[in-house]
């Protein structure tokens, strides 16, 4: 069954996506069709992506998704076992993993590894939830905020952390034996349309 978003974090996996014409196939294959029609619509020689195939079911970015008869012949048919693909951090090994040494919370730089950290954090869970065979319980919050003036950003700002600490102190238990440690991330950046291009340097307010 084919999943909204795999994870990756195996290096070897990560490598085999990468290559220029496992990811123009990847692209072919986010519909089920058959290695055969995929050559034809990039052009390219059945034989030579024959390979590339066999190496993206190896390591389970492709995977079978019916048959098809054209004519006398019933085609395989193949499709990739995600919509989309996230490479986490674990495909770096340690370089993708050491969060500790930023310490500027308004720095672009720590809101990378932020994320970095929650994405190494949730492939992790998502394999030990998957292993036990219970749902992972998780909480997404997203909204767009559009201030007058930087003092507005300011003052929102300052009003967001006082709410984070009130209502973490409200909630947090350190004494209760069974109770379940989650982990917030509050992070904010510049809006853009995927039309346009990023806001420039001037316009960032982070560094």
């Amino acid at each position: 069954m084919q999943h909204n978003v795999q994870l990756i974090a195996a290096a070897e996996t990560a490598a085999a996506m990468l290559h220029p014409v496992r990811g123009r196939l990847l692209e072919q294959f986010r519909e089920p069709r058959s290695a055969a029609e995929a050559a034809r619509n990039l052009d390219l020689p059945r034989q030579r992506i024959g390979h590339h195939v066999r190496l993206l079911r190896r390591r389970g970015l492709l995977e079978k998704a019916g048959e098809r008869r054209t004519g006398n012949f019933v085609e395989k048919l193949l499709q990739t076992t995600a919509r989309v693909y996230v490479i986490v951090p674990q495909a770096l090994g340690g370089l993708g993993t050491d969060t500790g040494a930023l310490q500027d919370r308004f720095s672009s730089e720590y809101l990378a590894a932020s994320a970095a950290r929650t994405l190494r954090d949730l492939a992790t869970l998502r394999q030990k939830s998957a292993a036990s065979g219970k749902k992972l319980a998780t909480l997404t919050l997203e909204t767009e905020v559009r201030f007058a003036d930087p003092l507005q950003q300011a003052e929102f700002a300052q009003e967001l952390a006082e709410a984070l600490a009130a209502i973490t102190a409200k909630y947090h238990d350190a004494e209760t034996p069974t109770g379940r440690r989650f982990r917030f991330t509050v992070g904010g950046y510049p809006a853009f349309s995927e039309a346009t291009e990023p806001p420039s340097q001037d316009e960032r307010q982070d560094d």
